[in-house]
């Protein structure tokens, strides 16, 4: 037997390192992950600049009308068509999500992939719309904060599909993005969720109002 000289310990560093950092990684697991909430305050906040873009919009539009003549009648077809195409996306995310849950990667890959291109379908229809304005950015008050407004959700759902894309690349070549780690794909479909009900309440105010 190995006698051990008075106030030593038989425990190994790696064993008393292990017992400091939670048995082994385990105290990791043990807090609870904020990361969502994290997200969703965020969006809160970003929430916040939209309602102040759509009180802008308000205020002008009842305190400083249009000179007459330059009342502008907004097309409804392609803004319609952008609406489905941006809610249509929020399910097909939905069925992504599910794909992933059931361990089944191609069909979350393929769900995806059809949220991408309907989220770059409604960008190409935001920018034919642009083409066809009867008004430019800085004809007046009411165009500029019209550009401001859609052309702010147009970032918004332009880094949406971006995230969309880096899901797509973490669940098909690096693993990252699993049933057991769905974080990411987690966190892109919260903003995504955020992105479409931002827009049905945009296009409410600026197109049917």
């Amino acid at each position: 037997m190995t006698s051990l000289a008075p106030g030593t310990s038989n425990v190994s560093p790696s064993a008393s390192a292990a017992a400091v950092h939670g048995h082994g990684g385990e105290g990791h697991d043990a807090h609870t992950d904020v990361r969502l909430f994290g997200l969703a305050t965020f969006l809160v906040a970003d929430g916040m600049t939209f309602a102040g873009f759509f009180a802008a919009y308000l205020t002008f539009r009842a305190v400083n009308p249009l000179p007459e003549g330059s009342n502008y009648e907004l097309e409804l077809l392609l803004p319609t068509i952008n609406t489905v195409l941006l809610i249509l996306s929020s399910f097909t995310f939905h069925r992504a999500g599910r794909g992933l849950l059931r361990s089944d990667g191609a069909s979350c890959r393929r769900w995806l992939v059809i949220t991408a291109v309907l989220g770059l379908a409604f960008l190409a229809g935001q920018m034919v719309e642009y083409f066809h304005l009867p008004f430019g950015l800085t004809d007046n008050l009411f165009a500029s904060t019209f550009y401001a407004l859609t052309g702010f959700h147009g970032l918004h759902v332009t880094l949406g599909v971006i995230c969309i894309l880096i899901v797509w690349w973490q669940t098909r070549a690096t693993g990252r993005i699993k049933a057991d780690t769905p974080f990411g794909l987690e966190a892109a479909e919260l903003y995504w969720h955020f992105v479409d009900g931002i827009w049905v309440v945009l296009f409410g105010i600026l197109y049917l109002l």
